[in-house]
């Protein structure tokens, strides 16, 4: 009886530690999204240089998934977590001093590499820290995470760089303030026993090489349509964190940084709080009516190209926020379900992987669509794209029989 006090902070302050440093660590990596009109006017940037800035994050953190992403299961999550959140913050830090387009690109990767370690490992900690080993609830905790750090930053940069002197720089500064604390956080803490890297000789050279790790074959479709899903949902975030504040000017009557900054957070916070309605649903079903959320988000953006209707616009960014949480959440359940404990690391950034080449070779051929026909004529085809590929996957998830 005496012994119970003492052991229920051991048992939570970690894992909510842990959530703090998963989203404080994502936070800096969309906080730029509302500022890229700010840096293409004052480094005369064009479309496409937008959208290449954004994809280097998105690459640096795909090339951090491959080459780094199996760390967690080597070292341990809380060593990489500590060390993805000092080199994150250190390049927000330098996002906030950039001189030149070429310092900006470079904390643009530091970012992106960071992130991907903090990504994992936090996932990976929230799994191995929960009480009871309840996955489900793990999957909804990490994905919550992402989707609040991810949206927390754009609406905090945004809203400072609207009204305050010198936004370049001062938006960066809460990101800035709460990494030190998370990080001064995570080194007072202690992992509890079972949290240590699997034993195992990891030396070789070998072992950092890229390397695709997939279930075993007759689980192997679920997971895959759960990679898909999610690479589903950053194909359809990522067109709003990049070229959102460039092609809202046509759609509604508000502009400049708040605005865009608002559109992509509520888009990420609207999600969280449907994870949280959902949590408890199979992963099936989530997967397959946020793919049709998908498909419906496209077709109002697609209409509203010719009506110019803030309420349409509205309701796009809702179905978007829709589609993204489920989709999301249903991913990370089937990721948990089919990996084994000592692949989960590996597993999780193969479905990491998949999903960020969502958010780098749509947008770098929008980019390209935009500077070779126009904006409006490569969001018709973006968004014509996008819905038979939704479509289509919601067919075979409809076709694929689920996890027991």
């Amino acid at each position: 009886m005496g012994d119970t006090p003492a052991r229920k902070p051991n048992q939570w302050q970690p894992y909510l530690w842990v959530c703090l440093a998963m989203c404080v660590g994502v936070m800096g990596t969309a906080l730029a999204s509302p500022l890229y009109p700010l840096y293409q006017a004052h480094w005369d940037l064009n479309d496409s240089h937008i959208t290449q800035l954004y994809v280097a994050y998105m690459s640096a953190a795909l090339l951090g998934l491959l080459f780094l992403g199996r760390l967690s299961d080597r070292k341990g999550f809380m060593p990489v977590l500590r060390a993805g959140l000092i080199v994150v913050t250190g390049g927000v830090a330098l996002s906030a001093f950039a001189w030149d387009v070429y310092s900006f690109l470079f904390s643009r990767i530091m970012i992106g590499l960071a992130s991907s370690m903090i990504v994992t490992s936090a996932s990976i900690g929230l799994t191995q820290l929960n009480r009871g080993g309840d996955l489900q609830r793990a999957a909804a905790t990490t994905s919550l995470m992402l989707a609040f750090g991810f949206g927390l930053g754009p609406v905090v940069g945004g809203l400072i760089a609207q009204w305050a002197p010198t936004p370049l720089l001062t938006s960066y500064i809460p990101s800035i303030l709460l990494g030190i604390l998370a990080i001064y956080a995570l080194f007072q803490i202690t992992p509890p026993v079972g949290s240590q890297p699997l034993p195992g000789k990891h030396t070789n050279w070998r072992a950092w090489l890229p390397r695709i790790m997939m279930p075993a074959k007759q689980l192997r479709r679920p997971y895959l349509l759960g990679c898909l899903s999610a690479c589903c949902a950053f194909a359809m975030f990522s067109l709003f964190a990049s070229l959102a504040p460039s092609f809202m000017a046509q759609m509604v009557p508000w502009h400049g940084p708040a605005t865009s900054g608002l559109s992509i957070g509520i888009i990420l916070f609207l999600s969280s709080g449907f994870q949280l309605v959902v949590r408890r649903w199979p992963a099936r079903r989530s997967v397959l009516i946020g793919l049709i959320a998908f498909a419906l988000a496209n077709l109002a953006l697609l209409a509203n190209l010719w009506t110019a209707s803030s309420l349409l616009f509205v309701l796009c960014v809702l179905i978007t926020a829709f589609g993204h949480g489920l989709c999301m959440v249903g991913g990370m359940s089937v990721v948990n379900k089919v990996s084994p404990p000592h692949q989960r690391a590996a597993m999780t950034s193969t479905y990491l992987v998949i999903a960020y080449l969502g958010a780098i070779l749509p947008i770098l051929g929008l980019g390209a669509l935009a500077d070779l026909l126009g904006l409006t004529q490569g969001l018709m085809i973006y968004c014509g794209t996008m819905m038979m590929a939704t479509l289509t996957l919601a067919a075979t998830v409809w076709r694929t029989r689920p996890i027991t």
